[in-house]
């Protein structure tokens, strides 16, 4: 899978002659001190400019940066008129619009689909500083602002949205984010590679017309890209005969007489040279079913969905060719992974690694949460149902050297400010994936399993944690260093495969509590999930306490779980609950199933259908629980333990036949209704309406307009799942990945919302608080 082209091996831009910018400017007179009369492209962000390598627009502008192009940042613009988008001037080649480092609905919305008040990308934790749908919204000002500029969007928002799509949030399918956006093309996943290659190809004065073709890219065409051959999938799991792939060393090849023969002379014939059979995947699209037809037939949502995650391997994915009316979305196969010389020159360009100097002493906490932590690694081969790293980033994992790390963390030790010797964490959408790669270079190419690790660990997938080892290890030898943390969450079925990586792990990376995502202990839900069963987690924690007590450290594990997650029933919930509280755990960062476009499970939400296997219109249902009420019980279980839920609880072990566990006895889950319990829950509930959100019914909004006219015009309702752990992820997506601040498109994405937010309390285990700087990041799915 290699690159025609290496990532900085294209001829500079000419205005390289400017050199490096301090920070890209978001000003006029920034832009005059620099010399610059314009620039060459300018970057529209949801997000604070941070310049730091875990923010996406820094290292996309730093990339184009690198390349000779002059790059300005418009950053969470006045979206109200088109002015703010003229501030630095019409761009010579064009716009690169992106919503953030998170899904701009993920991050203004919780699960319920209440508007939240904060955003922790935005100056001062302030929320309300981005549009809904913020691609779409600032893609449609930056053509009014300068129609003939083309613009070019990505980012997790528009990757996620790239063919027709289930929106939570109206309940209804909608188009490709290109058609409502009327971008001129898109580029999903990591965005380096295309993004470059767009950029230099503009630049010596090409259109988008005659730039159909490049991988990682979507595009709006009439019809099919000439010379490319069709593969109709429009009807179920009729996805078209692939060829079997030919043996380039010609096993089985019937071998030499060991006994000595006499050469048999030949008569000399022309040699007949014939180029390489094609690869059946070369030059191959399928064709999904349009727009028009999964808008109406769920069955056939979810037979889409299916073809799309099977084309997600750049080895041998084929591109996707999806009806929208009279137009097509044309979605050219991934880009290749990068490298890890090309990893390191992109984590290697000169950030300065502090947000902007325009935004003062104000503090933005997704920067303070991952300022001095280390992105090791993209990538992730899990493939959780639920989250959307594969989606964005892929299965391969692509690392970074030893050397390009451990020389980031020397500039964290002599740039950041107040560092104390503490490196918060070095990982990624995973903690040990570390340089994890396929054993078979043939089999990377042409696999196309949606997870490397479930049902089983593969026998081609490489477990040898000695990479990461090795560089904990020299990590922790750097001078000024004090000590090396891992707060990104541990794969501990990929862990107990080399228990020299968990003996590590406990001796030297926990500071008292490590995070790991069961997610559940039913064997339904998790399936749905593609997670492992319970097995893999009790023989990981046999290990964690074995090595924490030979180290002299007592330790404990936090467990992770969603809460509503498609194939999850009050009974598993119910059981679930049990084991939490036998295992005396009190989980306040609780995470309910937030469907974020694409992911598998949110497939199998709208669809009740199981997109993991082959899709029927009989057979293969899922149940999904919907409606606030059952989510909230669901949700309410987890926390068995706080009294605002056990009169939901209570109902709903009656109603189920499983009146036992009501009591004060320690197999019970909830107590009895205690006195004054609900004279006092009358009283908490009295007067209070629930919170208005936009997506409220309208008759619900007028309903409570009088009640908003007696307050004095203040909202009417209260949030009740304060310190429910319905706060957003402070970081998408991606994953999941880690909140606050890993760039959906970088490598520790939040793929996955409805985690904590940053500074919320973590679970406690036997009433212990979790460690101080490691509560509020998300681990590993």
């Amino acid at each position: 899978m290699q690159p025609v082209t290496n990532l900085f091996s294209y001829p500079r831009y000419w205005a390289e002659c400017y050199g490096t910018a301090p920070f890209l400017p978001m000003s006029r007179a920034e832009m005059d001190k620099l010399g610059w009369d314009s620039c060459d492209i300018v970057l529209v962000t949801g997000d604070a400019y941070v310049d730091h390598p875990s923010f996406g627009m820094a290292v996309i502008g730093r990339m184009l940066e690198s390349q000779g192009f002059r790059v300005g940042i418009i950053a969470q613009p006045d979206w109200s008129s088109k002015d703010d988008f003229m501030r630095l001037g019409k761009p010579n080649l064009f716009y690169g619009v992106t919503a953030g480092n998170m899904d701009s609905m993920i991050n203004r919305y919780t699960a319920d689909k209440k508007l939240r008040h904060d955003d922790a990308y935005t100056p001062g934790d302030v929320g309300g500083k981005r549009p809904d749908r913020a691609t779409l919204v600032y893609t449609q000002r930056c053509k009014e602002a300068y129609k003939e500029v083309p613009v070019v969007i990505g980012g997790i928002e528009a990757s996620l949205r790239r063919i027709a799509h289930y929106d939570y949030w109206s309940e209804t399918i909608r188009r490709s984010i290109l058609i409502d956006a009327k971008a001129d093309i898109l580029i999903y996943g990591n965005a380096e590679r295309p993004l470059v290659e767009v950029a230099h190809r503009i630049a010596g004065g090409e259109t988008i017309d005659t730039m159909q073709d490049i991988r990682g890219t979507a595009v709006i065409r009439k019809e099919p890209l000439p010379g490319w051959r069709g593969v109709d999938s429009s009807k179920l799991d009729q996805i078209g005969r692939i060829d079997p792939i030919m043996n380039p060393y010609m096993e089985g090849a019937p071998c030499a007489d060991d006994e000595g023969t006499a050469p048999v002379e030949q008569e000399a014939k022309p040699i007949l040279v014939q180029p390489p059979k094609q690869k059946p995947w070369e030059l191959t699209y399928v064709k999904l079913p349009a727009f028009e037809r999964v808008k109406e037939d769920k069955v056939l949502y979810a037979h889409a969905s299916r073809i799309l995650h099977h084309e997600t391997n750049p080895g041998c994915a084929r591109a996707l060719s999806q009806a929208h009316g009279d137009r097509i979305i044309w979605v050219n196969p991934p880009a290749f992974p990068l490298e890890t010389d090309e990893m390191d020159g992109v984590f290697g360009l000169p950030y300065q690694r502090v947000p902007h100097p325009a935004y003062g002493n104000e503090k933005i906490p997704a920067y303070d949460m991952i300022k001095t932590s280390v992105n090791i690694m993209r990538g992730c081969f899990g493939g959780c149902s639920f989250c959307s790293i594969t989606e964005h980033e892929g299965r391969i994992i692509q690392s970074r050297s030893e050397e390009s790390i451990l020389k980031e963390i020397e500039e964290i030790r002599d740039k950041v400010p107040g560092f104390t010797g503490v490196i918060s964490d070095l990982g990624g959408p995973t903690a040990n994936m570390y340089k994890l790669r396929c054993k078979s270079p043939k089999a990377e190419q042409t696999c196309r399993r949606a997870s490397c690790v479930w049902p089983t660990i593969c026998p081609h997938m490489d477990t040898d944690h000695s990479p990461t080892i090795n560089l904990y290890r020299k990590a922790r030898d750097l001078k000024g260093i004090k000590k090396i943390l891992i707060a990104s969450g541990v794969r501990y079925d990929i862990a107990v495969e080399d228990p020299r990586y968990i003996k590590e792990l406990a001796k030297y990376h926990v500071g008292g509590y490590l995070k790991i995502a069961p997610e559940h202990t039913e064997e339904g839900p998790l399936s749905k999930m593609m997670k492992p069963g319970m097995g893999s987690y009790y023989s990981f924690k046999e290990l964690f306490d074995k090595y924490s007590k030979e180290a002299g450290k007592q330790q404990y594990l936090i467990p992770y779980f969603i809460s509503a997650h498609p194939g999850t029933t009050d009974e598993d919930m119910v059981n679930m609950a049990l084991w939490i509280k036998s295992n005396r755990f009190k989980l306040d960062q609780v995470q309910n199933f937030y469907p974020s476009p694409l992911a598998n499970a949110t497939t199998m939400y709208y669809t009740e259908k199981n997109p993991l296997n082959k899709v029927s219109r009989q057979g293969g249902d899922v149940f999904v629980v919907k409606g606030e009420r059952r989510r909230r019980l669901h949700k309410a279980l987890l926390r068995y333990h706080d009294p605002a839920g056990w009169p939901m609880i209570r109902e709903a072990l009656l109603e189920m036949g499983k009146g036992h566990l009501i009591g004060n006895g320690p197999d019970c889950l909830v107590p009895p209704e205690g006195r004054g319990e609900a004279k006092a829950e009358r009283s908490r509930s009295k007067g209070l309406k629930p919170a208005l959100t936009r997506h409220s019914a309208i008759t619900h909004q007028r309903n409570n307009g009088a009640a908003n006219k007696a307050t004095g015009g203040k909202p009417v309702g209260s949030q009740l799942q304060k310190g429910s752990g319905n706060g957003k992820s402070a970081a998408q997506g991606a994953g999941q990945g880690k909140p606050a601040g890993k760039p959906a498109h970088k490598g520790k994405a939040p793929t996955r919302a409805g985690s904590a937010k940053p500074g919320s309390k973590p679970a406690t285990q036997g009433g212990k608080p979790a460690a101080k700087g490691n509560g509020a990041k998300r681990p590993a799915r």
